[in-house]
């Protein structure tokens, strides 16, 4: 598989995303559901920002490394959030695991009205192999 990140500028690089990714001879595509701060049992967060945003990335990488692929091929990342200006606060949390994974990927941010129950930030992933 091979993966090309397009970025005609550089301010993107600070934020922890390509403007487009060309993947090239992969094996297989995953589309992960969008993954929150819901823990074994079916509980969901009452927790601030940071702590979901931590668990949300635990999650995201437990499906995606059970389905057979690995974080750092992530090409595309939705984020949905109730609290743009908390997430902004805890955003060193996500650009931290972008650079850990050598992620390069296209991503939307979305602020939305609600989620389900108390949660506060969903991830949706499209993962190649």
């Amino acid at each position: 598989m091979e993966k090309i990140a397009t970025s005609p500028w550089k301010w993107q690089d600070e934020r922890g995303y390509a403007q487009a990714v060309e993947v090239k001879h992969s094996e297989g595509t995953l589309y992960v559901s969008g993954q929150t701060a819901i823990n074994a049992e079916g509980q969901s967060s009452t927790g601030d920002m940071r702590s979901q945003l931590t668990e949300t990335i635990q999650n995201l990488e437990q499906v995606i490394s059970e389905a057979g692929y690995e974080s750092k091929n992530i090409v595309r990342l939705n984020i949905y959030t109730t609290a743009p200006a908390e997430l902004y606060e805890s955003f060193d949390i996500l650009q931290e695991w972008v650079v850990k994974h050598g992620i390069k990927q296209a991503t939307t941010l979305l602020e939305v009205k609600g989620l389900f129950e108390t949660l506060k930030v969903e991830l949706e992933a499209t993962v190649v192999k």
